[in-house]
């Protein structure tokens, strides 16, 4: 494994033979810190928006789902 820093990014190599479902669960959670790095939302906040989320999901999905 190469670890590269550049003015502009970080730049990672690996071998070919690296699994590939855990590298996409990393590329996955750091794409998460990147999105979420500039955040100024409280856990409390994100919490409550997920909540409402899922409310309105199982509300339009509730009669498909169960019979």
């Amino acid at each position: 494994m190469l670890i590269e820093r550049t003015n502009t990014e970080v730049i990672i190599r690996l071998p070919a033979y690296v699994d590939t479902n855990g590298l996409q669960r990393l590329v996955d959670y750091l794409t998460y810190k990147e999105a979420t790095a500039k955040s100024k939302a409280k856990q409390s906040d994100v919490d409550v928006l997920a909540n409402e989320m899922k409310t309105g999901w199982w509300a339009k999905n509730r009669n498909r789902l169960v019979k």
